[in-house]
């Protein structure tokens, strides 16, 4: 059987418009995919709900259907999107209604069962992460255009390899490496080059990089490539990269399948080309995970300008005259944090690198204790603090944040239904397998390098690295290319070591996964984006740049790695 051929064209909601259109006219394809959703889409959807409950879905897909539904029809491609978020059924019905005002006969099926907000009624979004196996009920019976709302992000994958190949519910290793390639194509453009700690050995081919695509073979091994002639490159490294984002350890968790990232191979298979091959595969765990999104209050900030001289003693005088402020007013917020970032150097050539900004943070449960109450403080230093006191701009109304979790629910908790093209629902069965999630032993590391000269040089010269976030936590991902300098980082960076250069994480849990197969660490630090990115709990709130962070903090390095 030929290999299915599958692309991306979302990484996220708000991705580039025209990558749909990119895809389907760059070269042959049989399945479109596209990931709308995230923990914070999930938020962003629910209130545009609150608003118009015919509201919900990624209203951008629509938009690209409009110019893309009849080419993908003339191509024989279909297509496979989470856009319908809190409201697949509405989605579907408008895509129908485009499809007719377009004469095209295309025939959209939507899957649903993943809405558990009547059971976390104070919640804003509730949603259990569903499998493929909706997709491919809907393929099966020849839908066109399939539109989910949560499903695992792999899943838009694994559902139409399920279904072009006849996998059933005990394919695990076909069905893992189905997972493993819906993981590297679910982020877009990060498997082509896009967010790469090495982009400055291929920074001209970076400017538009092409989306991904997949060549799925029917034992479950694939090949990452790009259509012909689009920018960005594929190699073993960019595979890599987006194989350790947002994952943990060598099992990787899904309701179809966990699948055994410490199993993977990866070779280059010519020019653009990755290989991925022999992903091990194994029975679900016995839970669905269901995100949670609510509203946790109201947030405000207000960024102090301090410049010049005395940096540590303007800092103390303002936060000394607003915490008076708020006293005396009787409206201190329940959380107020400070942060002072010294961007400023001595002797500067310019009035903005002498300058350190002093970030006040405050979060209340009433919207007036973090609008009025805070702009009115700051607004009334402007001639009674420190010398030089401006601010980057004057705070305004409180700004709602949302919190994050999760929870778990037996698989036959959920109704998983393929909701077909003519109106037909098809029940999906739960996992008949289960298998409880277990830490692996430890895997044997390899020899430490011989003692030789060292040099003290950042990490990033010679390991990369990508991190992203999971709710409250944060993945650091971290791989070399050689084994000589795999034999030097996985005995070099262990989890104390991975603290002290990173002094946030010091008071906090920190694990540290070992992958050999792809010479790569992944470490896990707990509660370091507090209750989600949504909360905003730091100054980089989804943990994107921590791995650069780590890449940048100097070490001892044998010189014979450099």
């Amino acid at each position: 059987m030929t290999a299915l051929r599958i692309g991306n064209a979302s990484g996220f909601y708000g991705d580039r418009f025209d990558a749909m259109r990119e895809m389907l006219t760059g070269g042959e394809l049989d399945v479109l995919t596209g990931d709308y959703l995230a923990e914070l889409t999930m938020l962003i959807l629910g209130r545009d709900r609150l608003k118009d409950p015919a509201a919900g879905y990624a209203r951008t897909f629509l938009r690209q259907l409009e110019e893309c539904l009849g080419l993908a029809h003339e191509r024989g491609v279909r297509i496979v999107a989470n856009a319908g978020g809190l409201n697949p059924a509405g989605l579907a019905d408008a895509v129908r209604q485009l499809a007719d005002r377009l004469g095209s006969p295309v025939r959209v099926a939507h899957v649903e069962g993943d809405d558990l907000k009547d059971r976390y009624p104070d919640s804003l979004a509730a949603h259990a992460y569903l499998g493929g196996f909706g997709i491919a009920a809907c393929l099966r019976e020849g839908a066109d255009v399939v539109v989910t709302g949560r499903v695992t992000d792999a899943a838009l994958v694994t559902g139409p390899a399920a279904a072009h190949f006849g996998w059933g519910p005990g394919a695990y290793d076909r069905l893992a490496g189905a997972v493993v390639a819906g993981h590297v194509l679910e982020c877009g453009t990060q498997a082509t080059g896009g967010n790469y700690a090495f982009f400055t050995e291929r920074a001209g081919d970076l400017r538009r990089p092409g989306f991904p695509l997949a060549e799925i073979n029917e034992d479950g091994s694939c090949v990452i490539t790009k259509h012909p002639g689009t920018g960005g490159f594929v190699d073993v490294g960019t595979v890599t990269a987006q194989l350790l984002y947002e994952t943990a350890g060598a099992r990787y968790a899904g309701p179809d399948v966990t699948a055994r990232l410490d199993t993977i191979r990866l070779t280059q298979d010519g020019p653009d080309r990755v290989r991925v091959e022999g992903v091990g595969g194994e029975a679900p765990p016995p839970t669905l995970k269901v995100g949670l999104n609510r509203l946790g209050g109201f947030r405000n900030e207000v960024a102090f300008v301090l410049t010049g001289l005395d940096i540590e003693a303007k800092a103390a005088l303002v936060r000394g005259q607003m915490e008076t402020a708020f006293a005396e007013a009787k409206s201190t917020p329940a959380e107020v944090s400070w942060d002072l970032v010294r961007t400023d150097a001595p002797d500067a050539p310019t009035e903005e690198t002498a300058s350190a900004l002093l970030r006040l943070v405050v979060r209340d449960p009433d919207e007036r204790l973090v609008g009025r109450a805070l702009s009115g403080a700051a607004v009334e230093l402007a001639l009674a603090s420190y010398p030089g006191f401006h601010v980057l701009a004057p705070p305004g109304k409180g700004a709602p944040y949302g919190v994050f979790e999760d929870v778990y629910v037996p698989h036959g908790d959920v109704d998983h239904v393929a909701v077909l093209h003519d109106g037909r629902r098809v029940p999906v069965a739960p996992a008949h397998d289960i298998l409880v999630l277990e830490d692996l032993p430890s895997p044997e590391l390899p020899e430490p390098l011989p003692g030789g000269p060292a040099r003290r040089a950042p990490l990033g010269l010679v390991a990369g690295a990508r991190s992203g976030d999971k709710g409250g936590n944060a993945n650091v991902g971290v791989w070399v290319r050689t084994d000589e300098a795999w034999r030097w980082l996985v005995h070099e960076l262990t989890a104390d070591r991975f603290r002290e250069l990173l002094p946030e994480s010091r008071d906090l849990p920190v694990t540290r996964h070992v992958l050999p197969n792809l010479r790569a660490l992944n470490f896990v630090v707990e509660g370091i984006l507090g209750a989600g990115v949504a909360s905003q709990h730091r100054f980089d709130p989804q943990a994107k740049a921590l791995g650069e962070w780590l890449r940048s903090r100097h070490l001892d390095i044998p010189e014979a790695l450099l």
